[in-house]
């Protein structure tokens, strides 16, 4: 039976509008009139971050692009040979559900002290630090073809890619999540890394998911 939601929280942020609403048990959260996540099933969520951490040779230390409902966090955490966890994430509030209304789905991982959470635009982020990562995750939008803030698209081009390498120890791993193939981009990928797998999350109602997942980068 279709349920109507409930709207719990509604704000306006540099990027537009967020809201988050209740459907029956579930979470959702609709960026600029847009569907963006919802707690309904994490499993893709999950083994983006759990493929990336078995294709890196001895992790510790993970990034999380994308705090979403806190699935991908849950999932790092429960890897217990992982030490270091840091999530950007651009939008405060989401960070604020996560920590209030949506803190089950990442298992209360924002109170662990191996959890860092870092407020701001991954892109621009990614260009100043200077840590680097065994496993990198990402999950900002719906995909390299299906994006939903226009400067995400950076991210998927090559000078993004390029970017990226540059976060990630040579035995690391990187997953992208996405709500759609994408062949274009799985060939960009494949001009840096050795390794690139496409793998399809089925559910049992609606289209599947897809993680794209990349490991030994190519030598210049």
């Amino acid at each position: 039976m279709y349920q109507s939601p409930i709207v719990i929280e509604r704000a306006l942020t540099e990027n537009g509008e967020i809201q988050l609403q209740k459907r029956g048990s579930d979470y959702e959260i609709i960026f600029n009139g847009t569907f963006l996540m919802a707690t309904y099933n994490g499993e893709s969520e999950k083994l983006l971050v759990r493929w990336a951490i078995e294709a890196a040779d001895s992790p510790r230390t993970v990034l999380i692009a994308g705090l979403g409902v806190g699935f991908s966090l849950a999932e790092a955490q429960n890897h217990k040979m992982i030490e270091k966890i840091t999530v950007v994430e651009i939008e405060q509030k989401i960070i604020e559900w996560n920590r209030t209304y949506l803190s089950e789905f990442s298992e209360g991982a924002l109170t662990q002290q191996k959890v860092d959470v870092v407020n701001t635009d991954f892109i621009q982020w990614m260009t100043d630090t200077e840590e680097k990562y065994d496993v990198i995750c990402l999950d900002i939008d719906n995909g390299p073809d299906w994006v939903v803030i226009d400067d995400n698209n950076k991210l998927y081009s090559d000078r993004g890619i390029y970017n990226l390498l540059k976060l990630m120890n040579e035995s690391g791993a990187i997953s992208f999540w996405s709500a759609a193939k994408s062949h274009l981009f799985e060939e960009g990928l494949r001009k840096y890394f050795n390794g690139v797998y496409v793998k399809e999350v089925n559910h049992e109602r609606g289209e599947p998911d897809y993680i794209y997942l990349a490991n030994n980068p190519k030598k210049y």
